[in-house]
């Protein structure tokens, strides 16, 4: 069947599904027409940009203000943060299949209004839990001996986690399902749409923090509370009006086929079905007739061992089963092997997060340097995307990853050089255990002396005792996007030499172009080749897989804090990212194979 049918059979509009590479120039000139531009913003995929970019909007701001609140209001302490970030992961990882589960289970139009009510409410309860917290802590402080405090925290954690299982559960549902569907199952306007998406994720990754840092830094953060807490009722109203818009004018949305079981599914699904259901073969032999006896008799017994259980472990029980058939499903999916490499490269220190960067303030780095330094990144990010755009036009969308995979690999090369270059603060001799025993002699001390001076070369100064604050005033802070940076306090001492920087960053930076271009890949290759009634459970068991790798490199950075580990840590990252090309590498060689073997 023809694209052009697929379109409209799924209730699209032909003109928009219709493949770039066959339309006619009658249809190309209708979009010099002067109501062409307001059909597109009429549109759904304006529609999708608008509220996309929303809700990216929204959840920058909250990631980065909910990280600092919570070190506000511990004594400018991480404690908080840590439990925030381990509950986030921790959450994410236990029930992702139980989401994209529910994702499946139920109309599009009931999941996203659903996730988008939740996401926001809990925001906003959160932000007025906050103002309080703020403007009334010590009086809260004394009540309950303190407890009431506690509570106040436990329920900015809970709030801020299910904030963030709603967003996971919102990103599955309109990034992973709807757009499929809303391009008609053409993968050139997929492909179009995605790294659309991605551009917007970029620009607001940057543009968001700054904003509502700003306001945090030139009022208050009871101020910063009130200005989230505003924006969330506002873009509640805005997305849900658009996506409902979009549910109207795209029909196919509404057709969602039932949830199949494991089981029942076949492992090897068709690529990009156009809202068709699989089905069993309707012929079967004898030996297939009685296995399938014996399966139904066995699912009949286990049925009634669950139901002479009490409810709750019924409940227990089912939730644990689909947990189990979710990852069964991720598993026997043909591109398992690259959803497992790109939840590999989740496992690094060489990115812009608060590790990176902070990394680079004890190596002399001012805090306008990174800023500027991360408005690069984020151009080079944008240009993965448009690279992604033309790589897969030209040669395909395996090839692209392949093709992206080569240009990581070897932009990242230029961080391994870092490690052993001029300037290099990584001292192998910091991991060996220092003993302190009675046979020790001066020379041993004097050894040991240069080696603590070696150490504190390239560390940042922090000065005072243990009670030194950890942020200073809020004056003198600079809000950028994962860090904090401070202007009173000077950064580490200059470096003998800046290449071992200057490689770092310039491998980090430019491996960002195939890095994107990489992730745009594996996302369209899971939008094309899970089956519709499966996306949401198998997205949702890769979102838990990201978190899994995700943690991975937090406890590399616990095992291993001090600037002059870094290097090792860098090193880990490449193995970790060279494993997940590789993985994906297995992937592409195997696709081909079977295309050969097909055509």
């Amino acid at each position: 069947m023809s694209l052009r049918a697929d379109a409209s059979e799924c209730g699209g509009v032909v003109l928009e599904f219709e493949s770039e590479d066959v339309r006619q120039p009658s249809i190309k000139k209708c979009g010099s027409k002067p109501g062409s531009a307001l059909i597109y913003l009429r549109g759904p995929k304006f529609l999708i940009y608008v509220s996309g970019a929303l809700s990216m909007w929204g959840d920058r701001m909250w990631h980065f203000a909910i990280s600092v609140f919570l070190i506000e209001l511990y004594g400018r302490n991480l404690l908080l943060t840590a439990v925030f970030g381990l509950v986030v992961a921790g959450s994410v990882l236990l029930v992702g299949a139980l989401i994209g589960d529910w994702v499946d289970r139920n109309p599009r139009n009931k999941v996203a209004h659903a996730s988008l009510f939740i996401q926001n409410v809990s925001v906003t309860v959160c932000s007025i839990v906050l103002m309080l917290v703020f403007s009334y802590k010590q009086w809260i402080e004394q009540i309950w001996d303190g407890w009431l405090t506690v509570v106040c925290y436990t329920v900015v954690i809970v709030l801020a986690d299910v904030a963030n299982l709603a967003s996971t559960a919102l990103t599955i549902a309109i990034q992973r399902d709807w757009i499929v569907v809303i391009t008609g199952y053409n993968r050139g306007h997929l492909a179009g749409m995605n790294a659309t998406m991605r551009r917007i994720d970029q620009v607001t990754n940057i543009l968001a923090p700054l904003a509502v840092g700003q306001v945090m830094t030139l009022a208050s953060n009871v101020v910063g509370c009130g200005f989230i807490l505003g924006w969330n009722v506002v873009s509640l109203i805005v997305e849900f009006i658009f996506l409902s818009r979009v549910y109207r004018i795209v029909p196919a949305l509404s057709v969602k086929p039932p949830a199949v079981d494991v089981d029942q599914a076949s492992p090897h699904p068709a690529p990009l079905q156009s809202g068709k259901r699989r089905r069993p073969h309707v012929k079967s032999t004898a030996r297939e007739t009685q296995a399938m006896s014996e399966e139904n008799s066995e699912q009949s017994l286990s049925l009634k061992a669950i139901t002479g259980l009490p409810l709750c472990f019924q409940r227990l029980r089912r939730l644990l089963s689909t947990c189990k058939d979710g990852w069964r499903a991720y598993y026997h999916q043909d591109v398992f092997l690259a959803g497992m490499g790109l939840a590999f490269l989740y496992t690094t220190v060489l990115g812009f997060d608060c590790i990176t960067t902070g990394y680079a303030y004890t190596q002399g780095i001012s805090g306008s340097l990174l800023s500027l330094l991360m408005g690069v990144s984020a151009i080079t990010g944008l240009m993965g995307t448009v690279m992604f755009t033309k790589l897969r036009k030209a040669y395909g969308l395996i090839n692209t990853g392949i093709i992206s995979s080569c240009l990581h690999l070897g932009c990242l090369l230029l961080c391994v050089c870092s490690v052993f270059a001029p300037g290099s603060p990584m001292d192998l001799r910091l991991l060996i255990p220092y003993t302190d025993n009675n046979s020790s002699s001066s020379s041993s001390s004097a050894e040991v002396g240069r080696m603590v001076s070696q150490r504190q070369k390239h560390t940042y100064p922090l000065g005072g005792g243990n009670n030194q604050p950890l942020l200073p005033d809020r004056s003198s802070i600079h809000w950028t996007n994962n860090t904090v940076l401070f202007d009173n306090v000077p950064s580490g001492t200059a470096p003998e030499s800046y290449i071992s920087i200057i490689l770092l960053f310039l491998g980090v930076i430019t491996a960002r172009i195939g890095l994107w271009s990489f992730d745009l890949t594996v996302t369209q290759l899971l939008q094309e080749s899970i089956c519709e009634s499966e996306r949401g459970v198998v997205n949702g068991v890769q979102s838990s897989m990201n978190y899994l790798m995700d943690l991975l490199h937090f406890i590399m950075v616990i095992s291993a804090p001090q600037p002059q580990h870094f290097g090792i840590l860098v090193i880990i990252s490449v193995l970790f990212i060279t494993a997940g090309h590789t993985m994906y590498f297995l992937y592409a060689r195997k696709a081909k194979r079977k295309s050969r073997r097909d055509t």
